[in-house]
């Protein structure tokens, strides 16, 4: 990886720096005093980066006084594309995106004096500890301070899958009473869930694809939890300091076909797991801005017109609960997504229909539904 000048490089003597003459230095505090003086900067770990943001963080600097709480939003994260970018991080404003991935580069540069190797996925700022209210709240506030809003702006962008393949994907079922009973099912008396698969992901705006074996195909509205810090065996007590935050997912089910494997005794994978079957998005709203207990309004609409409407007090078993249950069988890791259940209003869709999932302070996930070319 190269940063402006320098190549980090293992030898027998261990880390080494090297300038682009080809010179050598083993010392990380030379090598970035020759970088100061040539005008270049240093490549550092993510170890070393966040050990460095959190002595910079006992200096003065106040995480709420950014540009988001002045404009007196919730802080939104998401995964976008651009003409004049790859896909980075961005944080929602009013008026387009400010891409964080960028920003983020330029405060290690002129406020810490380094230079990382830019963090364009939400999962790689989580497995570093740095998908936090804090480091966001810094990096606007840096660009607020400086004038910069305008240089990282982007105004004409693509919201994406705010994870682009969890390792996870577990969602609930028959996780609120009323949806449980238009089921038809017994009313569960421990979370059941089951996985999807994580090539069925797809990020806002993208089509649901109704293939031409399928004979009945379903929307299901879901609030999803993205989990922020690896854990097993997670004391509910401690389950929300492992969450990173919140956002929407659509559970498209196949649902003839998942009644079928159900009268059969099989896994739901397929029924559920079906590529583009779990639009998710369109943002990551953090867990300061969503607090226990979770109650938030849920509404899908199909066309304009309202399928299903709930909210998340309606949840059988609450979240923290599920982290408890789940990690008791399964390792969560960063990026890992649990989907929460859904309300009842099962019914159909088809293709050209329009598909808008609101879940309250994240905002509306809207899909269109097309058929197999």
């Amino acid at each position: 990886m190269i940063a402006s000048g320098f190549t980090p490089t293992r030898s027998g003597q261990g880390q080494l720096w090297r300038w682009q003459s080809g010179s050598f230095v083993s010392d990380f505090a030379t090598a970035l005093q020759i970088g100061r003086l040539l005008g270049g900067s240093v490549f550092i770990p993510h170890s070393l980066l966040r050990t460095q943001l959190t002595l910079s963080a006992r200096h003065g600097y106040n995480p709420y006084d950014s540009l988001s709480s002045a404009m007196g939003v919730i802080m939104k994260v998401l995964r976008f594309a651009a003409q004049t970018t790859q896909e980075s991080i961005g944080i929602l404003l009013q008026d387009g995106v400010l891409n964080f991935t960028e920003a983020f580069q330029a405060f290690q540069l002129f406020d810490q004096g380094v230079c990382a190797c830019p963090i364009s996925s939400p999962v790689a700022l989580m497995e570093a500890d740095l998908f936090t209210v804090e480091i966001f709240s810094r990096v606007l506030e840096f660009v607020d301070k400086h004038n910069l809003s305008d240089k990282f702006k982007v105004r004409k962008y693509k919201a994406l899958a705010p994870i682009k393949r969890p390792s996870k994907i577990l969602a609930l079922g028959r996780n609120y009473l009323a949806h449980a009973k238009e089921s038809g099912y017994h009313i569960p008396t421990e979370p059941i869930f089951f996985g999807k698969v994580n090539s069925a992901v797809i990020g806002p705006d993208e089509p649901v694809v109704y293939k031409k074996s399928l004979t009945r195909v379903d929307p299901e509205i879901e609030l999803a939890v993205i989990i922020g810090k690896e854990g097993a065996n997670i004391p509910e007590a401690d389950a929300p300091a492992h969450i990173a935050g919140y956002t929407i997912m659509n559970d498209v089910t196949a649902r003839d076909m998942q009644r079928v494997d159900m009268e059969q005794s099989s896994p739901w994978t397929r029924s559920k797991g079906i590529d583009t079957f779990c639009p998710m998005g369109p943002v990551i709203v953090l867990p300061d801005e969503i607090k226990e207990p979770v109650e938030l309004d849920l509404e899908l609409k199909v066309n304009g017109e309202t399928r299903q409407k709930d909210n998340t007090r309606s949840l059988m078993f609450k979240i923290s609960k599920l982290i408890e249950y789940i990690s008791s069988y399964h390792t969560l890791f960063p990026g890992d997504v649990i989907s929460t259940g859904t309300p009842e209003g099962m019914k159909p869709v088809f293709p050209g229909d329009i598909m808008e999932a609101h879940v309250e302070k994240i905002g509306t996930l809207r899909n269109p539904v097309v058929a197999e070319a």
